[in-house]
């Protein structure tokens, strides 16, 4: 019999959607607190985890899951105990990615599409990884959703956080799993290399249309689902890889809004003027 998940189309078009709406409000996060390479740093590491679960056979998901909450935990701890951020993040994102494409090279017996796994392959996304993909897009969202109060609280102000009785350690560690979860299931979709920019793009292009913290989460989600569906529709018809087409059409989505933006703020004092 079959089926509307039959089509590798649908699938890729839901594996997009769930990816997208759980990637773009996190990435609001990562935009307010300039975390950007801090995500970089997490999705470089997954190819590690990739290598791992490989050689000792246990699932895709697994192993990136176990690797982007290492070090992501890892950055978090290190971060203040005399490196500049930017340089622990850069020394981390690029070793890890190293050490992971040599674990890689050591695998014997085991035929393994590199290009797939740092570049995504969202016409591949089975039945299985669907339920993955929409299953860690669920609580991504459910652990947005119940800690976004303390989580914006604690962005916006520690000294305030704290002085509401928030942790602000505990809300960056509930970031580091939200993280860590986004990066697991959109390995499929756009690999190793763009997750960062899924998370980055969407949100960055609703930044000039919001005017809440709530209001730029849900256009940013939007944004990143049109944009895998965009990307999805243009790859199929251009005979272009996939996983970029996505990117380069969340890329032509920032610079419409901020384009749109700025001839909007052009225009208002026109209008003041002329009345």
């Amino acid at each position: 019999m079959i089926t509307l998940f039959d089509s590798f189309l649908i699938r890729a078009a839901l594996a997009g959607t769930g990816v997208a709406i759980a990637a773009a409000p996190l990435g609001c996060f990562v935009i307010w607190r300039r975390m950007a390479y801090f995500g970089d740093a997490t999705a470089h590491a997954s190819i590690l985890g990739v290598a791992l679960a490989l050689g000792f056979q246990v699932p895709i998901f697994a192993g990136v899951l176990i690797i982007a909450l290492l070090m992501a935990t890892a950055v978090s701890s290190l971060s203040g105990r005399g490196f500049a951020m930017d340089t622990l993040l850069g020394v981390l994102a690029h070793s890890s990615l190293a050490f992971g494409l040599v674990a890689v090279s050591f695998l014997q017996g085991i035929r393994i599409d590199l290009m797939a796994y740092l570049f995504g392959d969202i016409l591949a996304v089975s039945r299985i990884d669907l339920a993955v993909i929409w299953g860690g897009a669920t609580l991504v969202l459910l652990l947005l959703w119940a800690r976004w109060s303390a989580l914006l609280t604690a962005t916006l102000s520690p000294d305030l956080a704290y002085a509401a009785g928030i942790n602000p350690k505990r809300e960056q560690l509930v970031l580091t799993v939200a993280l860590a979860l986004v990066v697991a299931v959109a390995i499929k979709v756009v690999g190793v290399l763009l997750i960062s920019a899924l998370l980055l793009i969407p949100a960055a292009a609703a930044r000039p249309f919001a005017a809440t913290p709530e209001r730029m989460a849900a256009i940013a989600a939007s944004i990143g689902a049109l944009a895998a569906l965009v990307g999805l529709q243009a790859s199929f018809v251009l005979d272009t890889p996939t996983g970029p087409t996505i990117v380069c059409a969340a890329a032509v989505f920032f610079a419409l809004t901020n384009l749109g933006s700025a001839i909007w703020k052009n225009r208002l004092p026109a209008v003041s003027n002329d009345r």
